[in-house]
């Protein structure tokens, strides 16, 4: 992998991709999942806006989330019962779904229900679970760990293509700066293009605060729209958005998240800016 390392564009359904010469690609939804209504109720603005704004969307939310901060946080569904709402919200919004693996058993369940399988980023150096993942065959997005530079993050990609599977795409979350503070640097995303890899960016997750409220993370969510702004700027393959009715009420990495109501607006500012950078052939 190296300057000359040609990227091209990742299918993840046969109308959605994540690359160069794609559309700009949306992957949005809550944290996980607190109940199937809230599920189906995002999904349908999501695939709205989709629609009006001309940017495909997939949509994100996880069955379990194993890395909380404290034992009584919570957590999901599950697997099964996750999955099988995960399956439900595709029947009806039609939306290609994405959902995090933290344990190599899950891998052959969520493949069959999943388009993308999620390794998370504080998982993203245990090399079995991402061959585990690689080898299901479905497309993979690596989280890039906050402890990573842009440049190590190509040796996780390798070990997915390694493993025969050539979809797989990174999302850039930021980096640890102190304590409890995370730097988005946007010099990442050319850095990680140039070395053949397509690149999401997570907006919300770049604000968080991990661990800032004691014993669960706070965040700065009214940043995550500029963030977001900025990476299409940058341009990145696509962007990474939570999104829930109300944050104040999320069960899991509400203050970071953006209203679902602000939406409409950052959808129709990055068609905006991907059109202007492709007006301008910068990619």
């Amino acid at each position: 992998m190296n300057d000359s390392t040609p990227r091209r564009p990742i299918a993840i359904t046969d109308t959605v991709s994540i690359g160069p010469g794609a559309p700009l690609c949306i992957i949005a939804g809550p944290c996980v999942i607190e109940s199937d209504e809230l599920c189906f109720t995002v999904a349908d603005r999501l695939r709205e806006l989709s629609e009006e704004h001309g940017l495909p969307v997939v949509f994100k939310c996880s069955f379990d989330k194993a890395n909380r901060t404290s034992l009584d946080s919570f957590r999901g569904p599950g697997l099964k019962e996750g999955l099988a709402v995960l399956a439900e919200v595709k029947r009806r919004s039609g939306l290609p779904l994405l959902s995090d693996i933290h344990e190599i058993g899950q891998v052959d369940a969520a493949a069959e229900v999943l388009d993308i399988l999620q390794i998370p980023a504080f998982l993203c150096r245990q090399t079995d679970l991402v061959v585990a993942v690689a080898r299901s065959g479905r497309v993979v997005n690596i989280k890039k760990g906050q402890f990573l530079s842009p440049w190590e993050i190509k040796n996780v990609a390798a070990k997915a293509w390694a493993s025969g599977n050539d979809r797989v795409f990174i999302t850039e979350r930021g980096f640890s700066f102190g304590y409890r503070n995370l730097v988005a640097d946007m010099r990442a995303i050319p850095i990680m293009q140039r070395e053949g890899l397509s690149v999401v960016f997570d907006a919300t997750h770049s604000v968080q605060s991990p661990g800032g409220q004691g014993d669960r993370s706070g965040g700065d969510g009214w940043l995550a729209p500029t963030l977001a702004r900025a990476a299409v700027a940058a341009g990145c393959d696509g962007l990474f958005l939570e999104t829930h009715p109300d944050p104040s009420v999320a069960l899991s990495d509400g203050p970071n998240m953006i209203p679902l109501a602000d939406l409409d607006s950052l959808f129709r500012v990055a068609a905006a800016l991907r059109r202007a950078l492709k007006e301008s052939q910068i990619d």
